[in-house]
């Protein structure tokens, strides 16, 4: 039972450095466009050439 009063701070402190780096992504718009990558990777911007 002694271990648990070092593995609930260090659960404590690992859980708020994840929520502290969620927080840093959404303010850094990393999910602003959640569609826009999916259509580039999709999308055909190259012309098609057309040679004989």
């Amino acid at each position: 039972m002694e271990v648990l009063v070092f593995l609930v701070p260090l659960a404590l402190m690992l859980g708020l450095i994840g929520l502290m780096g969620f927080l840093w992504s959404l303010k850094n718009g990393q999910y602003d466009d959640l569609e826009g990558a999916g259509w580039r990777a999709i999308a055909d911007d190259e012309p098609v050439s057309r040679e004989p």
